[in-house]
């Protein structure tokens, strides 16, 4: 198994920042990719409970991962688990993620943490996921 880890510091609250990367309208802004469209979604990682997503690419690719929120400690941490489907709708194996916001001088810094993945190609492909999340939220918590 491998874990990988990102931060980034953004200049926002602690509270702005956890609510931006929990709250459903503000999750639907920066998760997966600019030219992925969401064919369906309950994506609210605020509360404990299921969530899952199903994406299509521009190329009609079907991506769809789910899992439950099995923590929220409002606003310093988050963690749900992580599943993706097959085409057949077939969960595949799951692995774990923890979002930490903390408080730094100039605002408030995410650690993403994703545990238990299969192996280091798989981990690859969740770094360039996540570093394009990174992006995407200090994007949109700029406007």
């Amino acid at each position: 198994m491998t874990d990988i880890r990102l931060e980034r510091e953004f200049k926002a609250s602690p509270d702005r920042l956890f609510d931006f990367v929990t709250q459903r309208t503000n999750v639907l802004q920066w998760f997966g990719y600019e030219s992925f469209s969401f064919s369906d979604e309950r994506m609210d990682l605020s509360k404990l409970g299921a969530w899952f997503v199903d994406m299509l690419s521009d190329e009609g690719n079907r991506f769809k991962i789910s899992g439950q929120v099995t923590h929220v400690d409002r606003p310093k941490s988050v963690g749900f688990t992580w599943g993706w489907h097959d085409q057949d709708d077939n969960r595949g194996p799951e692995s774990h993620v923890v979002f930490t916001v903390v408080e730094t001088a100039a605002g408030a810094r995410l650690i993403i943490d994703h545990r238990e993945l299969d192996d280091g190609e798989v981990a690859a492909n969740h770094e360039g996921g996540w570093t394009n999340a990174l992006r995407r939220i200090g994007e949109a918590l700029a406007v």
